[in-house]
């Protein structure tokens, strides 16, 4: 007996297999999604990114291009980014080294362009690391405003501080090593309230006074503590860990215990960020490049990191403890963009 004809609407098209030793378990995941697995084995052919620090001159494009070896590629939407093919390293060059360009995924770029940042805003990056998003929020700032990063791992939130210096881009930012889902400090700015009642007054010296990488006596004993209790990366949720500031942030002067005080949800509304950007950590498994890293790492970590039942929940937890808290850090009438590698940006008003 001849087999039914399937209608064209219920045939599958077959799919070429891919190149990429995908576990079972993923495969199956990619199937249930309805998803192309030859997909995973395409990163040789995306783009690599790269943003031009505003203000620098088009003829510093050719510049680079005879450096790297490579044309650029402007991308119309995204102000000051150029597209280079995949292979081409960017760390050794000169451009990179004197802080001309830097490495940025059009993604994340394409969250910050959602946010919309205005001169004289107040903005809140609460998942900062590694930094390429803090270069590019300071870079719209420019000379107003204020921006805060925050990140729970001091080593990244370090890397993020050393970017805002290479780039000359530190002197409006403040960095803080803490939780994102618990962060409760908000902008310095004159509507919160009588400031003038902490301004210059001493203290026992908790007034804050230009920054500096040297670190104090109490601050080295605290970081040996930490060490020795096993987790020199992660503060304490209730103390979030001041670790850079610059210039015009609006600290210098002001007492620390007015800078580090707690806000009320209340006080949130009226004084809180105008606009706050939460890329939050997710599994990673939309986006090409970084699944193709797990044949490197190995395909185990990836049924561990990607497909664990658990860790996927404790994730879902932890975005929306972010998403929660970045919304009860936003001032009526601001913005807040919500990004990972499945979601490009949601902009969120209130």
């Amino acid at each position: 007996m001849d087999s039914p004809e399937i209608p064209p609407s219920d045939r599958r098209e077959e799919r070429p297999p891919a190149s990429l030793p995908l576990p079972a378990a993923f495969l199956e995941f990619l199937g249930e999604n309805g998803l192309d697995p030859a997909l995973y084995s395409k990163a040789d052919t995306i783009p690599r990114y790269i943003r031009l620090k505003p203000g620098m001159e088009s003829s510093v494009v050719t510049e680079i291009e005879s450096e790297l070896k490579c044309d650029l590629m402007r991308v119309s939407w995204l102000p000051d980014f150029y597209a280079i093919p995949p292979e081409i390293q960017i760390a050794g060059s000169k451009a990179y080294q004197q802080g001309k360009i830097y490495g940025i995924d059009a993604a994340s770029g394409a969250a910050i362009l959602a946010l919309d940042v205005q001169s004289g805003d107040h903005v809140l990056d609460l998942c900062a690391a590694p930094g390429a998003k803090l270069c590019m929020l300071a870079d719209m700032l420019g000379s107003s405003g204020s921006l805060t990063g925050v990140d729970v791992a001091k080593h990244r939130l370090a890397a993020c501080r050393t970017m805002l210096q290479k780039y000359s881009l530190g002197d409006r930012s403040r960095l803080f090593v803490a939780d994102g889902t618990s962060f409760s400090i908000l902008p310095v700015n004159s509507n919160l309230g009588s400031m003038e009642a902490f301004v210059g007054i001493e203290d026992n010296g908790s007034i804050f006074s230009e920054w500096t990488s040297k670190r104090s006596w109490k601050d080295r004993q605290k970081s040996k503590k930490a060490k020795a209790a096993g987790s020199p990366h992660l503060p304490s949720t209730s103390e979030p860990e001041l670790i850079y500031y610059g210039k015009d942030s609006g600290l210098v002067g002001l007492q620390k215990r007015y800078v580090l005080h707690p806000s009320t949800d209340a006080a949130a509304c009226t004084s809180g960020y105008d606009k706050v950007l939460v890329d939050a950590e997710c599994t990673h498994d939309g986006s090409i490049k970084h699944i193709q890293k797990f044949e490197f790492w190995g395909w185990k970590t990836l049924d561990r990191r990607v497909l664990n039942v658990e860790r996927t929940g404790n994730l879902l937890h932890l975005q929306l403890g972010l998403l929660t808290n970045g919304f009860k850090l936003l001032k009526t009438g601001g913005s807040l963009v919500y990004s990972t590698c499945r979601c490009v940006s949601l902009h969120m008003q209130i």
